[in-house]
């Protein structure tokens, strides 16, 4: 393969380049797996985006990563099957349908079930895709032929399945139980689905008569509209000064309940008065002390989440118009001790915002702890490994202390219940084919529940209902358990934990070995991106503006373990530039390749004709594939991507390619000149496998402009760190290359101090060595240093010349010697105006870091900031004092 023309256009334009990409990727069918025993698989699901979503910065940072490895792992030889699918996402697409038919006027309750499952069925297909688009615009590697719906036939008989098998262990059972209810969307929440708010309250005070007596008994409670659901009040048996109460009777305000006294260590006595109303029908706490004393709940607020028939003159009024005309009551009867402000969590909807209300129904539950217990088991056994492993510890807190878990939602759009009541002799007939008659009395009088599962009930079969269980299918066998799980740590419990508990308990398996737990991405304050604050990055603007690659390597890029990410825009053109250097650099690596055998870029055949910066560009490119590996198989996505770019961008480009230049264009000889093409072509063909799975799409252009091959740079193996050098070598180049560069770096300092143009040539430099060895090295580099630092002569001398700006260095002193070539006195004159300004400087964030008000009030940023500033401004006083000195010498 040669490079003789130049197909790449001069300037980067990522849109039609990346979706043209993609659209090959598609064809050649590159993401596509089947079982393939000779090869060792590697296996993922994606954590499956709702059919409501759009792709937002979470999503995008999400499935970036798992696109990552996905591509290295293909490039390591694995066999990799990366499943992608959509969640049917029952509360939030429900809302979202009836939001549209209300636009129109209709509204859910006049229509049948049917009719309205007919219509979300219609939305989804019309706008259920969108996301899926949107991940391949990302460039998500998915095998895209085992796309999967949580609600399609073949998941639809695995969560049947499911729910009978767990039935008839009795893991899952039908009660009465305290629930979190949205009056709105009149459905159950589970308890992860409740969003704690702290909110400004009140508490009231409230006296209960004892009775036969004179005297009261004071409680405090922030829902005075429950109290006419009380059956009890609660002491702490410990409390001294209350446990006098235990055993008496009280009347309940503005109802005349007589109600016992009890006692329960569920009480706090340092909150209120140390007495807490038991009202078991509204309150999860109060139900569980009602099941231990054996009280019966009384409701008093319906499931619209107003005043019921027990509320007596209350009923009809909403729970908060009834709260205030309660305590009117209540004061007017003199009951009404006092009232304090209170801040307090109030728990919302996480779909509509609404208040939630405790609430006592009929449910279906999961009895979790059997579940839990092995799912803790094999975590702390190591079967499944936690990045950062710090997340173990909140996977335990919640398992030891889990709950039956709520999966039955008010809703028409999820998977129903599969459970069939008899008319005739109330017996649950619960199967997976929809039953004729009674399991019991064979009535064909009987009517499913109305019901439908919680979302997370398929979700947690993900990982084994999408490759085609209960069957026993060749992907089972083969690709479970998967190798690794991406998610975010909002979802671990509602998600990851219950994945953990099913595997186990049907495939008899953990559902993946790895666990990676991504942080947040937030705008670049640190604030969490919301639509209210309008500090919301879409990432499919971003794609549009700076292409996907661009996108794909700001994320990474600043992805460290366990902190959460700070974006910007700026951030997000930076790493835009420098797919613009990979561009250019690639263009004008081509452009010095032409008619050279790239085939021979392999390997390095020979080692004769090589330069320094050859050998320390070979050294380094067979270094950085070997500290990659060993990230990415760590997944330090982010280090092993600043080490890329540090390479590209510092090394490769700002000096190789730089000091190549003179041999490329046969300043140096034929022999010179295809040594080089050899390095280069070397160099970009590792540098472009490194790269391509966090770019994909800029690297497999430039993969063929350069012609390394006609098939995808993915079917290439992933590059190997090749050990070109013995260690004395390796030494010997690393030494005499940071000298070298050390060398440039300190005369173009000196240039800048002097405010010389950059294209203006130095008529000489002074050197003066302090050992052997660097006088050898910079003599046998003397061409290049002249070459990169535009000076005519470098001479040896351990003199020190007159007018002259010095650099000290461990090897010697570099002299730029100016007075030839700048006027001396203006130039004194202009340095000592910058030691006046520096000098202010300096007093200003001296007087601020002596200052201990701004060192204990200021954030800690910002004394770090101020520090680095004086810091700085000393540095360059100390070096302007010492080019006027040595200015002003003759």
């Amino acid at each position: 393969m040669r490079a003789d023309d130049m197909p790449l256009s001069k300037e980067y334009e990522p849109d039609e380049l990346e979706q043209r990409w993609y659209e090959w990727w598609l064809k050649r069918g590159l993401f596509h797996a089947e079982v393939d025993e000779a090869k060792e698989p590697f296996s993922m699901v994606i954590p499956p985006p709702n059919v409501t979503g759009s792709l937002h910065m979470g999503h995008a940072l999400n499935n970036t990563l798992q696109d990552i490895v996905c591509r290295y792992k293909r490039m390591r030889g694995f066999n990799v099957l990366w499943i992608p699918g959509t969640d049917h996402a029952g509360i939030a697409t429900q809302n979202v349908v009836e939001r549209e038919l209300a636009k129109s006027g209709i509204q859910r309750k006049d229509m049948t079930r049917e009719a309205f499952l007919e219509k979300v069925w219609e939305w989804k297909s019309e706008y259920g895709g969108r996301i899926i688009s949107q991940l391949k615009r990302l460039g998500a590697s998915c095998d895209w032929s085992r796309e999967r719906f949580t609600m399609d036939e073949g998941l639809s008989r695995a969560v049947r399945c499911v729910f009978v098998r767990l039935y008839e262990e009795g893991l899952i059972y039908k009660g009465k139980y305290i629930i979190n209810w949205c009056p709105r969307c009149h459905t159950a929440l589970s308890d992860l689905e409740v969003e704690h708010a702290l909110e400004k309250g009140k508490l009231y005070y409230v006296a209960y008569p004892i009775e036969g007596e004179t005297g009261f008994v004071v409680v405090a409670t922030t829902r005075p509209e429950t109290i006419l659901g009380d059956v009890a009040i609660a002491v702490h048996p410990d409390d001294p000064n209350n446990s006098k109460f235990v055993g008496k009777r009280v009347k309940v305000p503005m109802v005349d309940r007589i109600i016992p006294v009890i006692e329960d260590e569920m009480v706090d006595p340092s909150f209120g008065t140390g007495m807490v109303k038991i009202t078991p029908a509204h309150d999860p706490n109060d139900f569980l002390v009602g099941q231990r004393h054996g009280l019966e709940p009384i409701q008093v607020i319906d499931a619209d989440g107003f005043m019921n028939e027990n509320a007596g003159r209350y009923r009809g009024m909403s729970r908060f118009q009834a709260r205030e005309a309660i305590v009117k009551d209540i004061e007017a009867a003199g009951l009404l001790v006092k009232i304090e402000e209170h801040e307090h969590a109030v728990g919302h909807c996480y779909r509509c915002n609404t208040v939630l209300e405790p609430f006592l129904s009929e449910q279906w539950f999961v009895r979790t702890e059997p579940l839990a217990k092995k799912a803790i088991e094999v975590v702390r056994e190591g079967k499944i490994r936690w990045i950062p492993e710090r997340w173990v510890n909140t996977y335990y807190q919640w398992m030891e202390n889990i709950r039956d878990w709520c999966i039955s939602r008010q809703l028409w759009w999820g998977h129903r219940i599969p459970a069939w009541t008899c008319k005739d002799c109330g017996h649950i007939t619960v199967s997976e084919e929809d039953p004729t008659k009674c399991g019991k009395c064979g009535s064909g009088n009987i009517v499913q529940d109305e019901d439908v599962l919680d979302t997370w009930f398929s979700s947690a079969l993900w990982p084994f209902s999408t490759m085609g269980w209960p069957e026993d299918t060749p992907e089972l066998r083969y690709f479970y358990p998967t190798s690794l799980l991406v998610t975010g740590f909002d979802i671990i419990f509602f998600w990851v934990a219950r994945m953990i508990m099913m595997g186990l308990k049907f495939m008899g398996d953990v559902p993946f070995k790895d666990v990676y737990i991504h942080a947040l991405v937030r705008d670049e304050k640190g604030q969490k991106m919301s639509k209210s604050k309008g500090n919301v990055i879409d990432p499919l603007d971003v794609i549009a503006k700076y292409g996907a690659d661009s996108l794909r390597f700001t994320l990474s890029s600043l992805t460290v373990q366990g902190r959460d990410i700070y974006l910007s825009t700026q951030k997000i053109e930076s790493y835009r530039h420098f797919m613009n250097k990979i561009w250019n650099a690639g263009r004008f690596a081509l452009m010095n390749l032409g008619g050279f055998n790239l085939d021979k870029s392999h390997s390095i055949k020979s080692k004769d004709n090589l330069r320094l910066h050859d050998k320390w560009i070979l050294l380094r490119i067979n270094q950085v594939v070997k500290e990659t590996t060993e990230l990415l198989e760590g997944y330090f996505f982010g280090e092993a991507s600043r080490l890329l770019y540090d390479f590209v961008w510092g090394e490769l480009c700002d000096w190789y390619i730089e000091m190549a230049k003179p041999a490329l264009k046969g300043d140096e000889g034929d022999r010179r000149k295809t040594a080089s093409q050899q390095v280069l072509g070397y160099v970009f063909r590792k540098t472009l496998l490194l790269l391509h799975p966090f770019i994909p799409f800029i690297t497999e252009e430039l993969w063929h402009a350069f012609g390394f091959s006609v098939d995808s740079i993915e079917e290439e193996p992933w590059p190997s760190a090749e050990d070109l050098f013995d260690e004395t070598t390796k030494a010997s180049i690393e030494n005499e290359m940071y000298i070298l560069q050390e060398t440039i770096r300190s005369i173009r300092n000196l240039r800048a101090e002097a405010n010389l143009a950059p294209q203006m040539v130095v008529p000489h430099v002074v050197f003066s060595p302090t050992s052997a060895e660097a006088e050898n090295i910079i003599a046998r580099n003397e061409d290049m240093i002249k070459f990169m630092t535009k000076v005519g002569h470098i001479n040896v001398n351990r003199t020190r010349p007159g007018h002259s700006l010095v650099s000290v260095l461990p090897w010697g002193n570099i002299y730029l010697v100016v007075g030839e070539i700048i006027d001396i006195p203006s130039e004194i004159e202009r340095l000592k105006k910058e030691r006046e300004s520096l000098l202010a400087e300096e007093q200003k964030s001296s007087s601020k870091l002596s200052n201990e008000s701004f060192l204990q009030r200021a954030p800690k940023e910002v004394v770090e900031k101020e520090q680095e500033r004086l810091k700085k401004a000393r540095e360059r006083i100390k070096r302007i004092n010492e080019n006027i000195a040595s200015l002003e010498e003759n």
